[in-house]
């Protein structure tokens, strides 16, 4: 069955849909032998675990295999590879003699899923999409271009997840009103408002306008990070612990399935012993003290920060929290029922909708590549480096505020760049890509779960340096100076005059003209690609 397919890779779970032309919606495409199906209202629906297992003869098993094969809670089982590639972790993991990535492991996961959806539904040369979250960084973008491009793919489009979680939920939208789309998943949660645009509904779907969007790197796997390390406390035990390190893959394992049992029970219990030992580690949560873990973990002020932060922004274009005509919630995160009450404690529940909380993403990017559209903004702060000659320090001048409509129609900023010494022939900028700022002084220190080169769970604490490096990312470091002076150019002398435009790709484009000479060298010239 041909189509126009669409991948949502998720940190716990990824979805694979194609476009119907008859019903004009995405429909879930279901991999025998990857994905597991289950009921979802009056549909059945198929998700792929995001896992990858590395056998010792060399073999692959992806998704439901891992499950099948009982080896979710191997060493040589890697997870949550979504989240690490986001935050670009230093993470590696020995196996064989060879050194094995979140980018390596989540290269293969996905290749192999493509490989096989490509021949099961004969795609040819149709385009794929690829949904991407609102606080990724370009090299997310990047590495995900990539993956496609390896797996023979040369025609895909990247859209922002909240936009196709929007699209997702088309049958409940409706031209000229205002939505929030809440999507919580593994890895991460945001938060985006947007606009259905009634003077560009047609046939083959809504086009939708976003007005104000968020993020935050925080989701399942972070929950599950809070109850490990209230397991370990009640039992007395520290991560670094031999016989802990032996057993914390499996550790992590119950500890996801707590909360999921949480999710429609009361209670959950899990008992392991560590072998070395044979001490038995015990658990036993309630609902309510599962309830009391997130809230001393911040999660409710969390998530009413980033929806705040979305409104906040959409209430600048004109539409502020009443405008919101409902709330369409996504993500496996957004079936734990403390979250929803929060949702509907806010929005009142009868505009709270959380039933496509799996597929919804998958389903309005099938929508995208279709042809349904949308109108963005940018969504990070952009800057150019510069040394403050009073401190002897980098600081960032803004040339692309978070939030500017694309494309741009006239200049965005205007620069003039002067020669750092004398006989200078090539001139550059720094360009810089800025999440949302972190509180100066945190209240605690932060503190994330990561896999050591032997695969067993460590809590590390991150540095405020690495949370400030985590916030930067510089996008031209391999190529920061383009400009070519000739003749060469003096110490401290204006030499080119620089105009920045965002294009309709979200490329930042420069116009540049060389002072000394009068020539125009570049004009429109791509230097980078926005989110």
């Amino acid at each position: 069955m041909p189509g126009r397919l669409a991948v949502d890779f998720g940190t716990s779970n990824t979805v694979l849909a194609l476009w119907d032309e008859t019903s004009h919606q995405g429909v879930p495409l279901h991999l025998p032998g990857f994905g597991k199906q289950f009921q979802q209202g009056d549909e059945l629906i198929s998700v792929v675990p995001s896992v990858i297992h590395y056998t010792e003869d060399g073999r692959r098993w992806i998704g439901q295999q891992v499950m099948d094969h009982n080896v979710y809670h191997s060493r040589r089982t890697l997870r949550w590879m979504k989240r690490y590639i986001s935050q670009r972790s230093p993470i590696k993991l020995q196996l064989d003699g060879h050194e094995i990535t979140p980018f390596t492991a989540g290269q293969d996961f996905l290749t192999t899923l493509l490989a096989f959806a490509i021949q099961q539904i004969d795609l040819r040369d149709e385009e794929i999409a690829l949904s991407v979250p609102v606080e990724s960084f370009e090299h997310y973008e990047n590495w995900l271009s990539s993956v496609a491009e390896n797996a023979g793919i040369p025609r895909f489009r990247l859209i922002d997840e909240p936009s196709a979680a929007a699209l997702g939920y088309g049958a409940h939208i409706q031209p000229g009103q205002v939505y929030l789309i809440f999507d919580f998943g593994g890895g991460t949660m945001h938060a985006s408002v947007i606009l259905v645009d009634p003077e560009l509904a047609n046939s083959d779907g809504r086009r939708c306008r976003v007005l104000g969007k968020a993020g935050k790197y925080l989701g399942g796997s972070t929950i599950d990070q809070w109850i490990f390390s209230e397991v370990l406390r009640q039992n007395r035990h520290m991560d670094y612990e031999e016989p802990i390190r032996g057993v914390s893959n499996q550790l992590l394992v119950s500890c996801e399935k707590l909360k999921e049992t949480l999710s429609y029970s009361e209670n959950a219990d899990f008992s392991i012993t560590l072998p070395q030992t044979g001490e038995e580690l015990n658990a036993h949560f309630s609902r309510s003290r599962f309830e009391e873990l997130l809230d001393e973990n911040d999660l409710f002020t969390e998530i009413n920060q980033v929806i705040q932060s979305a409104i906040n922004t959409a209430a600048e274009r004109g539409y502020n929290s009443d405008s919101i005509q409902s709330v369409f919630m996504v993500g496996g995160s957004s079936q734990i029922p403390a979250v929803q009450k929060t949702i509907r404690q806010r929005f009142g529940r009868e505009r709270v909708y959380f039933d496509r909380p799996l597929d919804a993403v998958a389903r309005g990017a099938a929508s995208f590549v279709a042809g349904v559209d949308f109108y963005d903004h940018i969504q990070h702060d952009y800057a150019i480096r510069y040394i403050e000659p009073e401190k002897g320090q980098y600081d960032y001048h803004v040339i692309v505020p978070r939030g500017t409509p694309y494309p741009t129609t006239d200049p965005i900023a205007r620069l003039t760049i002067k020669a750092s010494y004398d006989q200078q022939k090539t001139l550059g900028l720094a360009i810089f890509e800025m999440s949302e700022r972190r509180q100066k002084f945190p209240t605690q220190q932060q503190v994330e779960l990561v896999f050591d080169p032997g695969g067993a769970a460590r809590l590390m604490q991150v540095s405020a340096q690495e949370q400030e490096n985590r916030s930067l990312f510089w996008m031209n470091e391999k190529s920061p100076t383009f400009l070519l002076a000739d003749p060469p150019a003096a110490v401290g002398e204006p030499r080119f005059e620089v105009e920045f435009h965002v294009d309709a790709n979200k490329r930042l484009t420069i116009t540049v003209r060389d002072i000394v000479t009068g020539i125009l060298t570049h004009r429109c010239f791509p230097v980078v690609r926005l989110v």
